[in-house]
């Protein structure tokens, strides 16, 4: 991936916003997104994947191709290798018209989190070694979760995609806090998800004592 030139210092809101302005008409793919926002690093890839999801916005198919490009930027990452992406994943096509929306809403969001962003804060939380296979573990579960198959049921998308957005931030700018917000995020997920099971759970169990004599 090519490198960041020094002359460009803008922030990384700003390049997700240049990104989405990008994106052509008609209908994308997901290897269209990731060659405009690619070569400014798999970090803000992540980002723009994921803010879509920050609003009640439906698009169809995004979840699944989304998530499978989060889950692959977090094996790459984790293992050190360029991002690779299958044919039926890079070449899936989502509406612009929709994602357009759905990004330039989310986009608010993660201007908000950018600014109380603090470069280094909590230092050692966003830092090398063992602590960056931790994070890196940390988005692969969090683009897991993000495609468990609960799309229709409120904030399933929303908390699996707030915890990818911290860990994408933190990791930007190196804020151990928000890598820690991230992990806490993926906890109340997972905590979410074992309740609607549950609780899904037990309703059937009860449904079918009324049928059953």
């Amino acid at each position: 991936m090519a490198q960041d030139t020094p002359a460009d210092d803008r922030s990384a809101a700003d390049k997700l916003e240049a990104a989405i302005e990008a994106l052509p008409t008609g209908s994308v793919t997901l290897a269209q997104v990731r060659d405009l926002v690619g070569a400014e690093g798999l970090m803000l890839l992540t980002a723009f994947l994921t803010i879509v999801f920050l609003v009640p916005v439906s698009v169809p198919g995004v979840s699944t191709v989304f998530g499978a490009g989060i889950l692959l930027i977090g094996i790459s990452r984790l293992f050190r290798l360029e991002l690779w992406l299958p044919k039926s994943i890079a070449r899936r096509l989502v509406a612009t018209e929709r994602l357009r929306t759905a990004l330039e809403r989310g986009l608010v969001w993660f201007r908000r989190l950018e600014r109380i962003s603090r470069p280094h804060r909590i230092a050692w939380a966003a830092s090398d070694g063992v602590v960056r296979i931790v994070n890196d573990c940390a988005i692969i579960l969090g683009a897991v979760l993000l495609m468990a198959p609960f799309g229709l049921i409120p904030f399933s998308n929303t908390l699996p995609a707030v915890a990818l957005l911290f860990l994408a931030i933190g990791s930007l700018q190196r804020d151990g806090l928000f890598m820690l917000l991230g992990h806490l995020s993926n906890l109340l997920t997972i905590a979410y998800f074992a309740l609607l099971i549950g609780g899904g759970g037990y309703a059937l169990l009860a449904f079918l004592q009324r049928l059953l004599p």
